[in-house]
């Protein structure tokens, strides 16, 4: 209807809906200006050019009723820009590149520069763009149909850089209501939810060494320890307001270097209405939040750390999403992302809605959405959260409140399927980058390869480890030595996945204080039980990941309202725990014995588990080599042990090469006065043994020096 119409007298009829208008004009290259008259009270003009005339050779002067007056270009002169190929392909949801269609780009049709809109919404009766440039009047702008795809498209000429914009949806029934752009790539800021112009590719990388060598962790060739991060709290300006991504970029790099930490883990950064969230429940998930500035100072912030040679983890969420208004629950007045059925697409804990994992549509948008992150902003691995959710119909659900699969399982198929996809193609397309599980049950094959049966991922947090840790060490330490097991029990099954150890924000919140609170006894005690704790975590196979303020003992549950108590760091014993994690780190980093057969049961071997009675264990970690060998030696007890024996496999000096109990970090200085002599009395299967003073609630870490050493 709009635009120009060859008539079927031969001539154009021009048509445009400018409901504020008094007067419009066609002001045409041949035939100069022609009045338009008005067809319908709400704004509907049409004006009659010759036909043989250019069509497009026009602009529109609107006078308002104010008195003011533009020349428009008209929308509505300019043809589609989506071909018959990616209408197809989007239209069947094979399209990893979907945010290159759809969302809103910079566009030049014809040397007019403007902004092409597209959105999926193939129940809607019309869509309109909305925004500054036609005062958020839906009946200015209504968008081309295309009925094959379900799309909505429409060029806004004049239209650049910066504009805020939504669509407003006219249902098959009710009201018109405004929803944010699904595929946005910047946000307002909250409580705005309008969706921002924003040109893709325009930043600069200079990453290129990095991302050359960044796949070696996946590999299982290079060592990682992860630092998880909630930006908005993690430092602040003393004024309270939020650092930017350019302020935090230099001094997070500066301090992940001091401490040691190979990655950084993103609390989501994705866009999120509400604060107390943490960015869980997404709204814009092409954005990165405009709490901490803009898309291109989030690429600054990646490429910075990738230039200083950490690596960046971003939390993912393609398990749910929030019901806001402007989001997408029931984005076209049809359950489009989500299930229909409440029992499908409600999560019953989070009051949150389930994508639908089976409408192709949907999958793609969460594939390309994945790669987009990985691609567009060279993350290095997705942490995809609440997997365990994902995997089974029956997730915090009783029974009757969920529905079977076809074969009358509760395994949800949909879900499976998307994830065993979400790898084949992150696997082909981005092979060097990785995927971590936040996976809480025993579903098996959750680290396996997708042509195995399994889910793909390359991680998978250990929360079985975690819980069992934390239980152990709120224990008193007089009745430990009836639960060992708590602890051993980890490396029956440490080797079944390729697992990760996390202490990550889930245990300092809600209720669960912070690390430092669980642990009992006296204040000594507490920083010497976290010392030991984090000592058991970096040494147990597996690699290690602690939220942010647990590597200085950070005594406050956390909030992301305030920043990390940084002013702690003054008490010698959280300074001391800090100091213990970045020598932690650095053991981590210079001996592959830590981590180089993370993978498999080869590097890591029991010296002793049973002497419950000591509450005491002993063992080895080893690397590829004969040479790279640690021997660790944990005592969860206050008691001091002076000359336990351990058994070694190897004679000579070996070397101290941490004790948790250490006087630089907080302890009581007892340990081994640097080096201890294997000598040949047989212990634990082996030849020789080690005679140990063991601190108390103190971790050792011993290195054969060489075969044969021998103390001067």
């Amino acid at each position: 209807m709009l635009g120009p119409h060859r008539r079927g007298d031969g001539r154009w009829a021009v048509r445009t809906v400018q409901p504020t208008a008094l007067r419009v004009h066609v002001l045409h290259r041949a035939v100069g200006r022609v009045p338009m008259r008005r067809l319908h009270p709400d704004g509907v003009f049409e004006a009659l050019l010759p036909g043989e005339v250019d069509r497009d050779a026009y602009l529109l002067l609107v006078e308002e009723a104010d008195g003011t007056t533009r020349a428009l270009e008209d929308p509505y002169r300019f043809p589609s820009t989506l071909g018959e190929l990616d209408r197809h392909l989007l239209a069947e949801g094979t399209d990893r590149e979907l945010y290159r269609k759809l969302g809103a780009h910079p566009w030049t049709i014809g040397g007019v520069p403007g902004v092409r809109f597209v959105v999926w919404a193939p129940h809607a009766r019309r869509v309109s763009v909305v925004g500054d440039v036609n005062r958020w009047d839906g009946r200015v702008h209504p968008m081309r149909f295309h009925p094959g795809a379900g799309l909505w498209e429409l060029f806004l000429p004049g239209l650049g850089e910066g504009a805020l914009y939504k669509y407003e949806i006219l249902p098959r029934q009710g009201p018109p209501f405004l929803k944010a752009d699904p595929v946005a790539f910047r946000a307002e800021l909250r409580p705005g939810t309008a969706s921002i112009v924003h040109a893709l590719g325009r930043y600069r990388w200079h990453d290129d060494a990095w991302l050359a060598r960044r796949g070696a962790v996946r590999q299982g060739q290079a060592p990682m320890s992860i630092y998880e991060v909630h930006l908005g709290s993690w430092r602040r300006h003393p004024d309270g307001r939020w650092a930017t991504y350019r302020e935090l970029a230099p001094r997070l790099a500066d301090y992940l270097e001091a401490m040691g930490f190979t990655h950084v883990e993103l609390m989501p950064i994705l866009e999120h209405p509400y604060d107390a969230s943490w960015g869980y429940q997404v709204t814009g998930y092409f954005a990165p939040t405009a709490r901490y500035g803009s898309p291109d100072d989030f690429k600054f912030f990646v490429d910075h750390l990738h230039q200083r040679g950490f690596g960046v983890i971003l939390d993912w969420v393609p398990a749910h999403f929030p019901a806001d208004a402007h989001g997408l629950r029931r984005f076209d007045g049809t359950a489009l992302y989500e299930h229909e059925d409440p029992r499908r697409g409600v999560h019953p804990d989070w009051g949150t809605l389930i994508f639908d994992y089976g409408r192709p549509q949907v999958r793609n948008f969460l594939l390309a959405n994945a790669l987009f992150w990985l691609e567009e902003y060279h993350i290095d691995a997705l942490r995809v959260d609440a997997v365990a959710s994902m995997l089974y119909l029956d997730y915090s659900r009783a029974p009757g409140e969920w529905v079977p699969n076809p074969f009358g399982g509760r395994e949800n198929l949909e879900a499976i399927a998307f994830l065993q996809e979400l790898h084949r193609t992150l696997h082909e397309r981005v092979p060097d980058a990785f995927t971590v599980a936040e996976e809480s049950t025993a579903w098996p094959g959750v680290t396996h390869p997708v042509e195995r049966g399994g889910l793909g991922f390359d991680f998978k947090w250990n929360m079985g480890w975690m819980n069992d840790t934390l239980r152990f060490f709120r224990l008193d330490p007089g009745v430990r030595k009836y639960h060992l097991n708590l602890l051993t029990f980890s490396l029956v099954y440490a080797f079944h996945e390729r697992f990760l150890l996390p202490l990550s924000h889930d245990e300092v919140v809600h209720g669960k204080g912070s690390l430092l609170g669980k642990m009992p006894g006296d204040r000594w005690q507490r920083f010497a039980h976290l010392r030991l704790l984090l000592g058991w975590q970096w040494t147990h196979p597996g690699p290690p990941l602690l939220f942010m303020g647990g590597e200085f003992g950070m005594p406050e549950e956390w909030s992301e309202a305030r920043a990390l108590p940084w002013e702690r760091l003054a008490d010698p014993l959280h300074a001391g725990v800090q100091r213990w994690v970045r020598d932690l780190n650095g053991l981590l980093r210079a001996h592959p014995a830590l981590w180089a057969r993370d993978a498999s049961g080869e590097g890591f071997r029991w010296i002793d588990l049973h002497d419950a009675e000591n509450t005491v264990l002993a063992f080895l970690r080893q690397g590829a080599s004969p040479e790279e060998r640690l021997v660790v030696v944990a005592n969860f007890t206050p008691v001091p042990r002076h000359g336990y024996r351990v058994g070694v496999p190897d004679p000579g000096a070996y070397r101290e090469r941490l004790n948790s109990d250490a006087l630089d970090y907080g302890g009581s200085g007892l340990g081994n006065l640097g080096r201890v002599e294997a000598q040949p009395v047989p212990m634990h299967g082996y030849p020789y043994s080690l005679a140990l003073t063991l601190p108390p609630l103190g971790l050792l870490v011993l290195e054969p020096e060489r075969p044969g050493a021998r103390l001067p």
